[in-house]
């Protein structure tokens, strides 16, 4: 056995198949060494094209931008003598439209609600994501908007109310509304919504008054 097998032989797991396990053995060696290999810590240039390549894959928020460069940094170290000033970066990438948090906020909006979540799990996701009052309006004001379409939406998803097969007896009736709360909706249109009997057709103003 030459000296290249005998070092292949001791790597833990390593079992003989030939010069050709050999050398898959001491490749997968030499790939894991790699991976093992520290970054070098980040400096001005690093962490924004850091930045970059985070904004240019997802759709994000000032804060959670300075959120992942601070974790980035947590991880890796600072290179330079000044500080990193990860907020004056995603301050200055929202004033060149990188970022863009109330365009964050209204997009995040109509998805929840789409998906049949209701105004108060908007809000919440917003906090979440570090958007500030006024830049969350026009998604909270949305959020609002689509409040009743929201409900059905997920009432309809889970088989409440008018589209259950069966009148539900009280303890899944308020599991149901419970459910619903959970999703972000307000109390009396959820109570409303449940308690409808199967296969009536929802009417939009009255679930209005309830919203």
């Amino acid at each position: 056995m030459g000296k290249a097998a005998a070092k292949a032989e001791a790597l833990p797991g390593f079992v003989m198949v030939g010069k050709r396990g050999t050398k898959r053995a001491m490749e997968g060696a030499a790939r894991a060494g790699k991976r093992r290999k520290p970054r070098p810590p980040l400096d001005a240039d690093s962490l924004r094209e850091l930045a970059l390549a985070y904004v240019g894959r997802y759709s994000t928020t000032r804060a959670k931008l300075a959120a992942y460069l601070r974790r980035k940094l947590r991880e890796r170290g600072w290179h330079e003598a000044a500080e990193p000033g990860v907020e004056a970066l995603a301050e200055r990438f929202a004033e060149q439209g990188y970022v863009d948090d109330s365009g964050y906020a209204l997009a995040k909006s109509r998805s929840l609600s789409e998906r049949g979540f209701g105004a108060m799990r908007v809000r919440q996701s917003l906090r979440a994501a570090g958007v500030c009052e006024s830049d969350g309006a026009a998604g909270r004001e949305l959020a609002e908007a689509q409040a009743i379409e929201a409900a059905l939406r997920f009432a309809r998803r889970r088989r409440l109310g008018p589209f259950a097969e069966r009148k539900p007896d009280p303890k899944a009736r308020e599991k149901a509304i419970a459910a619903m709360l959970r999703a972000g909706h307000r109390l009396g249109l959820a109570r409303a919504i449940v308690e409808m009997a199967p296969g009536t057709e929802p009417d939009l103003e009255e679930l209005s008054a309830s919203a």
